[in-house]
């Protein structure tokens, strides 16, 4: 019986060549490089280094500093005078014979004293009836109108001492502050307003008598 030779397939023919392939690469691989050290045999690499001088520096910009979000407006306050409304009585309390027997009462003042300017500032002034203002809703009226828009609709207030000088009339001859709330805008307003205060003669025993009081103005809202 005759055996026939089955044929080879494309991998089987590539595996038996495999070896021929291999080495014939090498042999040309060696080929190639010795003609290339022959007809090149100064090659070398280039120098692509740098000096440090060649850097050039960028300054950055500078950094940016961002503000905080901006603080709610607030609700616009309707103004009041301090510390309750100026009241009648101003400085102090009434004075009276029964708490002040005259065997207590001081000496009354010497000639000299008597001729002596007490406008030039203030000073202790004896007296035994204080003065009383007497236009205080003019007044109240006054310091609405006196009070710094801007510190009113911020809402910041301030008290101001102010000292006043009342000749034998009752009239407001001089005005200072004895004491500053810190905003100078108060300041002024209320010295504006001390000068429309008119009030009572102050009375020393039974004369009328020129004295310096102290009276707080305070502005406020509510």
């Amino acid at each position: 019986m005759a055996v026939t030779s089955k044929a080879a397939t494309a991998n089987e023919r590539f595996k038996a060549r495999f070896n021929d392939w291999f080495w014939g690469s090498i042999a040309a691989a060696a080929v190639i490089h010795g003609l290339m050290f022959a007809f090149w045999p100064s090659m070398a690499s280039s120098d692509v280094s740098f000096d440090a001088e060649q850097l050039e520096a960028i300054d950055l910009p500078p950094e940016v500093e961002i503000p905080p979000p901006p603080e709610s407006i607030s609700r616009p306050a309707m103004p009041v005078v301090g510390e309750a409304t100026i009241d009648e009585d101003i400085t102090i309390a009434e004075t009276t014979f029964e708490e002040n027997p005259v065997n207590n009462l001081p000496p009354p003042p010497t000639s000299s004293a008597a001729n002596e300017d007490i406008s030039k500032a203030p000073t202790f002034t004896p007296f035994t009836v204080p003065p009383r203002l007497q236009n205080a809703s003019e007044v109240q009226r006054a310091l609405e109108r006196a009070y710094p828009p801007l510190l009113r609709d911020a809402g910041i207030g301030g008290k101001v001492n102010v000292w006043f000088f009342i000749d034998e009339d009752g009239k407001v001859l001089k005005n200072q502050v004895a004491e500053k709330s810190g905003y100078p805008a108060l300041d002024e307003a209320a010295l504006a307003v001390a000068s429309i205060m008119r009030f009572t003669p102050a009375q020393n025993r039974d004369k009328k008598v020129q004295v310096w009081v102290s009276l707080p103005i305070t502005f406020s809202t509510r």
